[in-house]
């Protein structure tokens, strides 16, 4: 879940601030910087937490695949075809949207 904090870090990085809870009312600026708009905090939560859906399919492809010792085991008894096959199985189960 994408909060406040990430957006901060991603619209202001390198700043000072701190945080007092959950909201932007908590929102102790003490850089030197304009500090952002709830506005603009709220829009970057938004886009933060889109990105992060969408690549949920890479997320599961990747706790799936074998190890890359597994794999290269795979590929030495039974050919790159059959790595190619068992790599496309993961692939096909959590297709890009």
């Amino acid at each position: 879940m994408i909060d406040i904090a990430d957006a901060i870090k991603s619209l202001k990085p390198n700043t000072t601030w701190s945080l007092d809870g959950e909201s932007y009312s908590g929102l102790d600026w003490k850089d030197s910087s304009t500090k952002p708009t709830e506005a603009e905090v709220e829009a970057e939560v938004t886009r933060l937490q889109t990105e992060y859906d969408n690549k949920k399919y890479q997320r599961d492809r990747a706790a799936e695949y074998p190890s890359v010792v597994d794999q290269l085991d795979l590929i030495y008894h039974s050919g790159i075809d059959a790595w190619k096959a068992k790599i496309k199985e993961t692939k096909d189960k959590y297709p890009k949207p």
